[in-house]
């Protein structure tokens, strides 16, 4: 039997992977596709050993093995009875013979990594995996977990098993223990600027300056002025506008109170203000969290 497992998700793959050992009564063996041999295959994959009838063999990325991979297409159909191989590959060629066959006669899973579009799908596993946890968590805070946290599955799954030990699971809870991820710590920033708050402003890039990169996080901010900007021109509800636009309504829903604030003439001139900046980034030689940091008290006088 061959299964295939790939993607680039690695804690989906890691469960699969686990759980088929789980399921498995015999003896299991991992390797590392780049350091085996062509010579290694027939003791592989046909038959049991002296210790065991049956095996569970565990290849990863065997692709980067150009010669196992050329070759692997004459033993998918010798595989033993006995042998249960699963092959693990984050990116395999689809266009190569190998992959060809292996689509033909073996069982392939695909396990994909969320993107910014996943947040439905996310808050949905954390429901799943708090309840297998047994974890009481309301939808407030399923939703402030992922918004806290992000989209990575094994963070999201680190901050369950945090969690789990406590006696409840409150906002406040969420707050104190898990960390914000660069998201969540650029939205804070954000917001203190739409506040008008240039002290706050300026603790906060001084904290951040030490982890994060001002690249990324003037990105992150844009990103945010697009939102913005977006809510105020458009004039509706932060949940039809995230249809349209293919975000989390929680995210809009946070940035429209300054929607109200803020008119057309405002936004257009906070979009010209990051435009520029980020034209000046690219182009000076002047420290970037200080461009980040005149950039937000500029937005503070809005």
């Amino acid at each position: 039997m061959i299964t295939v497992l790939t993607g680039n998700n690695s804690f989906e793959i890691t469960r699969a992977i686990n759980q088929i050992a789980r399921s498995f009564d015999g003896v299991t063996e991992k390797f590392e596709g780049s350091n085996l041999e062509v010579a290694q295959l027939p003791d592989l994959l046909q038959g049991g050993t002296l210790f065991a009838n049956e095996r569970l063999v565990i290849i990863k990325d065997v692709s980067e093995n150009q010669r196992i991979w050329e070759t692997l297409p004459d033993w998918i159909t010798r595989v033993s009875d006995d042998v249960h191989l699963v092959l693990v590959e984050t990116k395999p060629d689809k266009r190569t013979k190998t992959y060809k066959d292996l689509q033909k006669n073996t069982e392939i899973k695909t396990f994909l990594a969320w993107g910014d579009r996943d947040t439905f799908i996310a808050e949905k596993w954390v429901a799943d995996e708090a309840k297998r946890q047994n974890i009481t968590i309301d939808k407030k805070c399923i939703q402030l977990l992922v918004e806290r946290v992000g989209l990575d599955q094994w963070l999201l799954f680190h901050a369950l098993e945090k969690l789990s030990i406590l006696d409840e699971v409150t906002p406040d809870v969420i707050g104190r223990t898990i960390i914000a991820n660069p998201t969540e710590n650029v939205f804070n920033l954000f917001d203190c600027a739409l506040r008008g708050d240039v002290k706050k402003v300026h603790e906060m890039i001084q904290i951040l300056e030490r982890t994060e990169d001002p690249y990324r996080t003037f990105g992150l901010l844009s990103g945010q002025v697009v939102q913005l900007a977006t809510l105020v021109v458009a004039d509706k509800k932060p949940s039809e506008v995230a249809t349209d636009i293919g975000t989390h309504p929680y995210a809009l829903g946070k940035l429209a109170p300054y929607a109200k604030k803020f008119g057309k003439k405002d936004v257009q001139k906070m979009t010209k203000l990051f435009a520029d900046t980020d034209r000046e980034m690219k182009s000076s030689a002047i420290d970037p969290w200080l461009l980040v940091e005149k950039t937000l008290t500029k937005t503070a006088s809005f």
